[in-house]
């Protein structure tokens, strides 16, 4: 046989076998009986989340901006809009921006007994008020929509648990193993209200079978290729470090500057950094993501997904390229958002400096990101150092074999029916990530079908929630509590 021949026929071979196995990646099948009947009163879970949105409880990094009167004001609401909770569950002072309640199972104290933790937090961040297009603490309803600051970020969770303890309570329901309610006013701000809760487990020796916190959604058009409702609950949650880049000069008089002022060589250092993305790192929740929504994707797609082995290169192409969600899935990502030089325009800076957010991929940490950035520079004269004390590790990965994922996976299917429910890396941070020590089963999931829009509107501008989607955040959670 020729060369030629021989390559044609390994050609032909590799075309079998890639196409074959994209033939074979189908979806698999998961058998669910018929959702049981959950009642929501969603007129009265829309006005407790109107009230609890009157509430200013927007929090800062400097606390002396912080309105202490409003964060009393929403603790004031608790017994009024949710007096079944406070008749029923213990409440343990462990922090004063933290709500911490019990509410005992059937299991409690027995040897070998686990709780379920439901999270969401109070706090909300600023806004520039003359940029919406109504008022973001009014809690203003029109044409089917709630606005205002903090309905998607988080106090529509925040009601939905209490709103659907509180009606289990009043029916007499009680759960198989103790459930705590979870609420932290300090979450945006990385304050100590949710780390006081972790460390009452801690100290407490509670053992854990669930975790759930904010995080993923119910989203459409987020993966390539795959037309259906996607859920998205994460199983793991990117590291987060900001990280100052400064660099130092004797200054002078910009009439007769050196070949390179600091912040000629800063700029370098950017481009370079900008020019040399960290690598693709395809960790377990992605390859989990990858292999459930893959194989929903067109057969385009599927041969790409169900030959990583060949097609990574590919993948590692196009996501560098375009950016966004699917790209910051896969790698370390680092975006400049800062930076400072001269305050005047004809005087050469005696120091200058940038500052990079850098969201981290779970297989590195923050010592190995500052070192491959250090190597990309290549220049002793920029100086690399983490800003304040907000570096943060990845979480580890959460498990999906236990019946904690399974109880999260049936009341995700149950409430947003002929929706596939896949793992994901959140690349975002929550206050979930506290418990990495004394849990492997943390689930993070936002209880709402979002937009793209929507999801935008989170931080941003006019924020708002369809009143729906309200009563829905309820529904999940009851039915997640008639699991427990």
């Amino acid at each position: 046989m020729s060369v030629l021949g021989f390559v044609l026929v390994v050609l032909a071979v590799f075309l079998v076998v890639i196409l074959a196995r994209a033939a074979a990646f189908q979806p698999k099948e998961i058998k669910r009986g018929a959702p049981a009947e959950v009642s929501v009163d969603g007129d009265k879970a829309v006005e407790n989340l109107q009230k609890l949105v009157r509430c200013k409880t927007v929090s800062y990094h400097d606390r002396s901006l912080e309105d202490e009167a409003e964060f009393e004001k929403l603790a004031a609401l608790i017994p009024e809009l949710y007096p079944n909770v406070v008749a029923s569950c213990e409440k343990i002072e462990v922090h004063k921006r933290a709500m911490l309640y019990l509410w005992k199972g059937k299991k409690h104290g027995a040897a070998g007994s686990e709780a379920s933790v439901l999270m969401a937090h109070y706090d909300v961040v600023p806004v520039e008020e003359e940029n919406w297009e109504k008022p973001p603490f009014e809690g203003i309803i029109e044409d089917g929509v709630l606005w205002g600051r903090g309905t998607l970020d988080t106090k529509v969770t925040f009601n939905g648990i209490l709103m659907a303890a509180d009606r289990l309570i009043g029916e007499g329901y009680v759960p198989e193993e103790d459930i705590y309610l979870a609420f932290s006013g300090g979450e945006e701000t990385n304050g100590p209200g949710a780390i006081a809760i972790v460390d009452y487990f801690k100290e407490k020796d509670i053992h854990l079978s669930m975790v759930v916190d904010e995080g993923g959604a119910v989203v459409e058009n987020v993966f390539p290729g795959v037309k259906e409702q996607c859920a998205l609950i994460g199983i793991a949650e990117k590291g987060m470090m900001d990280l100052r880049y400064s660099t130092a000069s004797s200054g002078g008089h910009a009439s007769a500057p050196a070949p390179h002022t600091p912040v000629g060589v800063l700029a370098e250092a950017v481009t370079k950094v900008e020019g040399h993305p960290l690598p693709m790192q395809i960790t377990a929740p992605v390859a989990q993501m990858f292999d459930t929504l893959g194989r929903r994707s067109t057969f385009a797609y599927k041969i790409l997904f169900a030959n990583l082995w060949c097609f990574r290169p590919v993948i590692d192409l196009i996501t560098k390229k375009s950016g966004g969600e699917l790209n910051a899935l896969v790698r370390t990502t680092i975006a400049f958002t800062c930076m400072k030089g001269s305050r005047a325009t004809n005087v050469i800076p005696p120091s200058a400096e940038v500052i990079s957010n850098i969201r981290i991929n779970p297989a590195e940490t923050v010592a190995s990101v500052i070192e491959s950035i250090r190597k990309t520079i290549g220049n002793d004269a920029v100086k690399l150092e983490p800003v304040g004390d907000y570096a943060m590790d990845p979480s580890p990965v959460s498990r999906t074999d236990v019946p904690g994922w399974d109880r999260v996976v049936s009341a995700v299917s149950d409430t947003w029916q002929n929706t596939v429910v896949s793992p994901y890396l959140m690349v975002q941070c929550s206050d979930s990530r506290h418990y990495r020590d004394i849990s492997d089963r943390v689930y993070k999931f936002s209880a709402m079908h979002l937009t793209k829009e929507e999801r935008g509107l989170i931080h941003g501008n006019n924020e708002r929630i369809t009143l729906p989607a309200v009563g829905k955040a309820v529904e999940f959670f009851t039915r997640l509590m008639l699991l427990s």
